[in-house]
């Protein structure tokens, strides 16, 4: 795990303003561009996925196959095979949902390094509504063999993400959204898949988050602390590959965790923490997440407001965790 606290002396961070994440993508997507074994591949939402500025640069490696999301996939596993490095790109409902023979039967059975990248994730998705606010993808694609998934948490977090998992062997899902959000995360720190960062430091109980839930976290964690409550929180922007380590560390130092996710509390990040936490270092869990439910359509923070994916939620889960504690 990188650690970006100071041993126990909490520095505070600060968002630089708001931006999509899908954005850092686009402008990383860019970079390694630059290396012509990379191909991007696009199912009819260039724009929305900003693949455009690949598009004007690399114009012969770029391929926009139209409303044929399981197509695009079959075609990345055939440019994989002849030693390119596909990337697509399209929401996440349909990179996913649409698409999941295809990634199963032609891409991870295989172990091909094909890069799915799905932008709208979530309810932050906002007024398109249930259709497309996909919250079952974490688990689709972590439940593949040889499929890593990543989560950042923020544009510059997405950016470096993006670079990693260019250099990365193998099928990885990259989730990002649509909405502008809190930038925050440090450039300083390296994005390493598998390896969480820690944001915080504390002793009386641990938040594990990713994505936007992770600006949520820290805010929680603030807030707490002006209670005297002591909060841990890491950002574990990869649930596949998990950092066991990481995760054993806050159970036993801490005594409690409570996850954080933009996804159905199954199959997601609480699942994947807890199934850690059960068998080696049990200690009370709670979780934040939408509870077995589908989307509506609204705006972002509303959406997250009605679904229980708030500060004011992982405050409230976070003192449950705490008072389970064993005396």
């Amino acid at each position: 795990m990188e650690n970006l606290s100071n041993g126990t002396e909490t520095r505070h961070l600060e968002s630089r303003g708001n931006k999509a994440t899908r954005k850092g993508f686009g402008e990383a997507l860019l970079e390694v561009g630059k290396d012509e074994r990379v191909v991007a591949l696009c199912a009819d939402l260039t724009t929305s996925v900003n693949m455009h500025l690949f598009q004007k640069a690399y114009p012969a490696r770029f391929f926009n196959v139209g409303i044929a999301e399981a197509n695009m996939t079959s075609m990345a596993a055939g440019f994989a095979t002849a030693g390119k490095i596909p990337f697509t790109a399209t929401f996440a409902n349909f990179a996913t949902g649409r698409s999941y023979d295809q990634i199963r039967q032609s891409v991870c059975y295989s172990e091909l390094n094909v890069k799915i990248c799905a932008s709208h994730a979530g309810l932050t998705l906002g007024e398109d509504g249930a259709t497309h606010q996909i919250l079952e993808d974490i688990g689709l694609m972590r439940g593949l063999p040889y499929m890593s998934v990543v989560v950042p948490c923020d544009y510059s977090e997405t950016k470096r993400a993006t670079m990693a998992v260019a250099q990365h062997e193998g099928p990885v899902y990259l989730r990002f959204g649509r909405p502008d959000v809190p930038d925050f995360s440090s450039d300083d720190v390296p994005f390493v898949i598998g390896k969480s960062i820690e944001l915080n430091p504390g002793t009386d109980a641990t938040v594990i988050a990713c994505g936007v839930m992770v600006w949520k976290a820290l805010q929680a964690a603030y807030q707490l602390e002006a209670e005297g409550i002591s909060v841990r929180v890491i950002n574990m922007h990869t649930i596949k590959p998990l950092d066991t380590e990481a995760i054993l560390a806050a159970a036993k130092e801490t005594g409690a965790i409570v996850t954080a996710e933009e996804h159905q509390i199954n199959t997601g990040l609480g699942d994947a923490v807890a199934n850690v936490v059960v068998r080696q270092q049990p200690v009370p869990m709670e979780m934040v997440a939408v509870e077995d439910q589908f989307g509506k359509s609204g705006k972002p923070d509303e959406l997250l407001e009605k679904y229980g994916l708030t500060t004011e939620n992982i405050i409230e889960k976070v003192k449950a965790a705490i008072s389970r504690k064993a005396s």
